[in-house]
């Protein structure tokens, strides 16, 4: 979340903790290398099996992270900078991270997803909105979606129960006073909307690059502030609405994810070059 005078007032930053047992490459340089890791179904078959896997951030609440911290740079007033996170105790390490990178506080809501599943959308929109009015905030900056469950759902929801308007999958974010216009890409070119604060803006991929945190930063954010709070202290019921009947893993082998890893770098940077060459051309 960011807090802005006569801007965002309040950043405030949605951060999923993911375990690393997909197919992706991410880029935080402490992340384990997932072409090591093989995904395992528990013995329950109700999911994928997370002990004694390493956690990483959301690739898409990343760039959340670094755009607030560009706004700032940018010399919007921005008067705090907040990342909250909802998971396991040791999702605070991925809090950690985001304040390497430059956010001011971070808040973990404490939830034993590993005894009583992961938070559905809805859930997480109805504790972002309470952080919202408890914090105080008049932007949101979020990943369009996470890359365990894509369900891309969670800023639209956040936005309906604010009655914000709302920019998904962002591409450029600009500021002129309370004024925020977003481009963000379309089927055949770029959509450009305008809106005043308060706001809630997803995130895309080709919105920038996240940087990495460096090690004396690392250092500073350990002094940073972190609470820890739970679902009941912002009223929000977490109950699952939703069942999972059956999960179940046909693994490819090491070669065969190595190929798909190489095709989807290469096709990203395909996009990425291609949506730069139509963003010079508007």
């Amino acid at each position: 979340m960011l807090c802005v005078d006569c801007a965002p007032r309040t950043i405030y930053l949605w951060g999923k903790t993911l375990e690393l047992c997909s197919l992706w490459q991410l880029g935080n340089p402490t992340n384990i290398n997932l072409l090591q890791v093989k995904p395992r179904v528990n013995k329950a078959q109700t999911a994928i099996e997370t002990q004694g896997v390493k956690h990483s951030m959301n690739p898409f609440d990343e760039l959340s992270i670094e755009e607030a911290v560009r706004i700032r740079e940018r010399e919007v007033p921005v008067e705090d900078i907040l990342a909250i996170s909802a998971g396991v105790a040791k999702s605070q390490d991925v809090l950690r991270t985001a304040m390497a990178m430059g956010a001011d506080r971070g808040i973990l809501v404490e939830v034993n997803t590993e005894k009583e599943g992961d938070l559905e959308p809805l859930s997480v929109a109805k504790l972002l909105k309470a952080v919202v009015e408890k914090e105080n905030r008049n932007l949101v900056i979020l990943g369009k979606q996470s890359i365990d469950d894509d369900a891309n759902q969670t800023g639209q929801m956040l936005a309906g129960l604010l009655n914000w308007p709302q920019a998904t999958s962002a591409s450029k974010v600009e500021f002129q006073g309370e004024q925020v216009t977003v481009t963000r890409e379309v089927d055949g070119g770029v959509e450009t909307l305008r809106a005043k604060l308060p706001m809630v803006i997803t995130t895309d991929l080709r919105l920038n690059e996240p940087r990495y945190a460096s090690l004396p930063n690392i250092m500073k954010a350990k002094k940073k502030k972190l609470e820890k709070k739970t679902m009941e202290d912002y009223g929000v019921d977490a109950t699952r609405r939703l069942e999972t009947i059956k999960v179940t893993g046909a693994y490819p082998s090491t070669d065969q994810i190595s190929k798909v890893s190489l095709m989807m770098i290469q096709s990203l940077h395909r996009e990425r070059v291609e949506a730069r060459l139509r963003m010079s051309m508007v």
